[in-house]
């Protein structure tokens, strides 16, 4: 596998100057969060650094290089960047990066979805994409706080901040989202 730094140059030629600052944003909150958390730094900082390593690529190029791996996903994440870039990551990791490390491919995989029986680490690249330093949106500072205070907590928070967006911009909401919300509020309780 590359080193890190050989990945991070990589990755900053994958994407523009905005989506590279936030990828770096990513990095440094999920390095905190790992160390906050017990999770292991390498692999929060790898994950982080590779989650959005497919989202400027074209839906079409997203769709083949799924539709040519091992993968499965479903017609509505076919049809959907948003959802489909974390797969089309995952992949472009494994192939491109050479990452192995199922931790951090899966974390890769699940960032903008979420999932049922998240790890932390999956929790800490999913909060961090929310809450990294130039992310500014009505609620990130709460988003932050909790952060800091309980991982499961700040994940509820994050679920239940993108379903009020998904649902006020009329959005369809995709199934395993509503899943993996419900199963992180069973743990809060």
């Amino acid at each position: 596998m590359l080193s890190f730094d050989e990945i991070k140059d990589a990755v900053s030629r994958l994407m523009g100057k905005k989506r590279f600052k936030h990828t770096l944003g990513v990095v440094e909150a999920a390095t905190r969060l790992a160390e906050r958390y017990g999770v292991n730094r390498d692999e929060a900082r790898l994950a982080a650094l590779l989650h959005d390593c497919a989202k400027e690529m074209p839906l079409q190029a997203m769709q083949h290089l799924v539709r040519g791996s091992t993968y499965d996903a479903d017609d509505e994440m076919l049809q959907n960047g948003a959802l489909l870039h974390g797969l089309a990551g995952m992949i472009r990791a494994e192939r491109d990066f050479a990452v192995t490390n199922r931790d951090v491919l899966e974390a890769i995989r699940v960032h903008t979805t979420g999932k049922v029986g998240m790890s932390k680490l999956d929790k800490i690249i999913f909060l961090a994409d929310y809450i990294e330093p130039n992310r500014e949106f009505p609620g990130v500072d709460m988003l932050r706080k909790a952060a800091d205070e309980d991982l499961d907590t700040a994940v509820l928070l994050g679920y239940d901040t993108t379903l009020r967006y998904l649902l006020d911009q009329q959005l369809s909401i995709y199934p395993l989202t509503i899943l993996g919300r419900n199963d992180i509020l069973r743990s809060c309780k």
